[in-house]
């Protein structure tokens, strides 16, 4: 059973002001894809979730939006954690998510099984929130779309072998599909689902 101190402790020391940190950097993140942002503001959640993961949930969930975690965190005090600090219930079914967490070394379940959204609100879909070991040091990936004026080159290490089919087929459903962010200790690197990610050239 989880400690009293596990759940109550580690939120942000400002919630206010380190929300709103958050959330611009999130923002910040989504309009300039492929960039690896900062989070000035921190969190100390539960194990095994890290400290932007939790960062990113102590911003974005609250009562609304169901949340779905890998059995790893489900089982630790994590659930407990976010509904205490952030009202948000935990969801065994993933396509009721709106946001979804999977920690390092995790499987990541395919992007179609959480909900993509529908053409008429195609914002209700999951963001997937998933924890990778390094967002630079990996095999090089081109991206290009809106916010992008240039090639930007991702390196991120961590990612499922799959992962470009999975990212393939979500951006092919566009407006549809979910939008990725991936944390490495304090930083993120968001993915949009307008973001085409495509193999550098040998």
């Amino acid at each position: 059973m989880a400690s009293q101190s596990q759940i109550f402790a580690g939120a942000f020391a400002d919630p206010v002001f380190s929300a709103q940190s958050v959330f611009k950097s999130l923002m910040d993140g989504f309009a300039r894809p492929g960039q690896i942002v900062r989070l000035e503001a921190s969190s100390v959640p539960p194990s095994p979730m890290s400290a932007a993961a939790g960062a990113v949930a102590l911003t974005l969930c609250d009562h609304d939006t169901p949340v779905w975690l890998t059995p790893a965190l489900a089982k630790s005090a994590v659930p407990q954690w976010i509904a205490f600090h952030t009202g948000a219930a935990v969801t065994d079914n993933k396509t009721d998510a709106r946001f979804a967490f999977v920690e390092k070394g995790a499987p990541v379940p395919g992007f179609d099984q959480f909900s993509l959204g529908t053409q008429e609100y195609p914002d209700r879909s999951t963001t997937l929130v998933v924890e990778i070991e390094a967002l630079s040091g990996g095999e090089p990936l081109t991206a290009r779309g809106p916010g992008i004026k240039d090639d930007v080159i991702i390196a991120v290490r961590g990612l499922p072998e799959v992962f470009l089919d999975f990212w393939s087929a979500n951006r092919a459903i566009f407006p549809r599909g979910i939008d990725l962010v991936l944390t490495s200790g304090d930083s993120v690197l968001c993915l949009p689902r307008t973001t085409r990610l495509v193999r550098q050239e040998a």
